[in-house]
């Protein structure tokens, strides 16, 4: 398996410039963008089948909610199996009875109120395994465009470090340098080939990531425009955002919303329920019949209802309590999202500029040291810089897109009944 993504990333990875910053559109071939990552992992991943499900479980316990109380019938034999005239059946009453059960205190009701809530917070949970599956895949899309990119960035050190292997042997076997400069040089790209290798297994792996989220369709190639096209232009200041309505404000309401339907039902539970009794008796001895009628009340003398309404009433409190701290979290971590993503966009602005820089600095560095203009520490130091540059803007494109998903996720919306997200 190894050895098939090594083969297939080889090639781009050979294909990239050497600069490996930012990479010209492809010109053929099928280019998986992140939009249809997303549609893919909708389809082929099991994220939401949980959540899905307890909708499913939400919906069918609102139809319990509902239902009522069964009714039972009862068969009553007096004056049977005793002694003298009762020995047998002759004497003996029979009392067939149908007794309905009576609710009091809106329990239907309430109950099918907490159904409700229950099925509005099992669809936010829906919506937020979503949303979280949406982060997960760019996140995972991302990688592997960053890991790609950093990967032909390792694999072009390994060229410029074997080129000046090569010149520093050159002119240590003319006498015009010190051995040392040989062993330096040698050190390098020791080093380099190692950063590449364990460069390569790490792009082998974000894309088998990206694989188990979207399917096959991560063997493409990916939408290398997009990656680059992070913070281009300078932004203004940040739109404060509305955080009301978003999934956490949703999921904590809805958390809410259910306690206080927990204490209205808690509060019905504390009317006693009637059950309501009509039969015949039929009286063997004499062959005669007559009706029976009852009522039957609970005495509510040991439990009556006030402890599971305080009960109720303190997880409201909690749900209250949940409901704020949700909020301040919210507006902190997207806080820290739009600041995150600020900075990235100011590296990235700042990349171009420094690898026109870096890059012009190592060829002069390069060429001086070939003519014998330079020390070799400064043309090492001019390497490391550009190649530090190169990574810089790669993390710095990665952090943006990372960064824009948080605050996407961050300030999602609950979608409307009957929306596909």
């Amino acid at each position: 398996m190894k050895s098939l993504w090594a083969a297939m990333l080889a090639a781009p990875l050979c294909a990239l410039p050497a600069q490996a910053q930012t990479s010209p559109p492809s010109a053929g071939g099928d280019v998986l963008t992140l939009d249809e990552a997303l549609a893919d992992a909708g389809a082929t991943t099991p994220l939401t089948q949980a959540a899905e499900a307890g909708v499913w479980a939400a919906q069918a316990g609102r139809g319990v909610a509902g239902l009522r109380p069964n009714p039972s019938i009862s068969v009553d034999t007096e004056n049977a199996l005793g002694t003298g005239p009762y020995r047998g059946f002759g004497e003996s009453d029979t009392t067939i009875a149908f007794a309905m059960p009576v609710e009091l205190g809106g329990k239907r009701s309430a109950r099918i109120a907490v159904a409700d809530a229950r099925i509005q917070r099992a669809q936010v949970d829906l919506a937020v395994a979503e949303a979280d599956r949406r982060l997960a895949v760019t996140e995972a899309y991302v990688a592997a465009i960053a890991s790609e990119r950093s990967a032909a960035v390792a694999e072009a050190q390994v060229v410029v470090t074997t080129e000046n292997l090569r010149i520093a042997r050159d002119r240590v076997m003319v006498g015009a340098n010190s051995p040392i400069d040989e062993q330096r040089a040698a050190l390098e790209q020791v080093r380099a080939t190692t950063d590449a290798e364990t460069a390569l297994r790490t792009a082998i792996a974000a894309r088998v990531t990206l694989t188990q989220y979207v399917g096959d369709g991560a063997r493409s190639a990916l939408d290398q425009r997009w990656f680059d096209m992070a913070a281009a232009a300078r932004q203004g200041p940040s739109t404060p955002v509305d955080i009301r309505g978003t999934l956490a404000l949703a999921a904590a309401d809805a958390d809410a919303a259910t306690a206080e339907a927990g204490l209205r039902l808690a509060r019905s539970q504390r009317a006693p329920d009637l059950t309501l009794t009509a039969g015949t008796r039929r009286l063997e001895a004499s062959n005669d019949q007559a009706m029976v009628f009852g009522v039957s009340v609970p005495l509510p003398l040991f439990n009556g209802g006030r402890a599971a309404m305080t009960q109720a009433a303190r997880e409201r409190d909690r749900a209250d309590a949940q409901s704020r701290i949700a909020r301040f979290d919210a507006e902190r971590a997207i806080t820290a999202a739009e600041a995150e993503r600020d900075r990235a966009a100011t590296a990235v602005r700042a990349s171009e500029p420094a690898l026109t820089a870096a890059t012009e600095a190592a060829r002069i560095a390069r060429l001086g040291y070939a003519e014998g203009k330079f020390d070799q520490l400064i043309l090492l130091d001019a390497e490391r810089t550009l190649l530090d540059t190169r990574r810089a803007g790669i993390d710095a494109r990665a952090t943006y897109h990372n960064a824009v998903a948080r605050l996407a996720r961050l300030t999602a919306r609950l979608p409307a009944e009957g929306d596909n997200q």
